[in-house]
């Protein structure tokens, strides 16, 4: 008798990156009133534009409260976490480049696209890579409604490791 086979869904290793792939993450996810009352009460951010509907509604050029940016943007980059550094990262090194070119609403939805744009071996932590990601959100109509860079620190494949 053999052993049963066994798969573990996790991220890719730093090897595994692709400069230039476009890695698109599937499902994407409906920001809800509750999902963006709920973030912008915990993180204190009391911006009537994220919480008060009727002030909301007399403010243009949008006539109506947006989701919290920042909602938007650790969204952007969760969904992207099961493909690319689900337990193959040690962590982020930073954001730069962040831009919110449309807002989002409730009721939209956010998809995400990420493009690995360089990768470098770490100088100073072996077994351990440099990846620079540039994530992309959409909303349901195809616009751009976020962007950032991303550099993260990632593991390099174990030994003995198999694809």
């Amino acid at each position: 008798m053999t052993e049963d086979r066994v798969i573990e869904q996790r991220g890719l290793w730093f090897e595994e990156f692709e400069i230039g792939v476009r890695y698109l993450h599937r499902p994407g996810r409906t920001i809800t009133e509750a999902d963006n009352t709920l973030f912008t009460a915990v993180t204190m951010n009391t911006q009537a534009l994220h919480l008060d509907a009727a002030w909301s509604e007399q403010q243009p050029p949008f006539n109506q409260r947006l989701v919290n940016s920042m909602f938007t943007l650790a969204t952007l980059v969760g969904l992207s976490v099961s493909q690319l550094t689900q337990g193959t990262t040690v962590g982020n090194l930073g954001f730069s480049e962040i831009a919110f070119p449309k807002p989002m609403f409730h009721g939209d939805t956010l998809y995400a696209e990420t493009v690995a744009t360089e990768k470098r071996a770490s100088k100073s932590r072996p077994g351990e890579g440099i990846v620079t990601f540039m994530h992309t959100g959409r909303n349901q109509h195809g616009d751009v409604v976020a962007t950032a860079t991303r550099k993260a620190l990632m593991r390099m494949r174990p030994e003995g490791e198999s694809r």
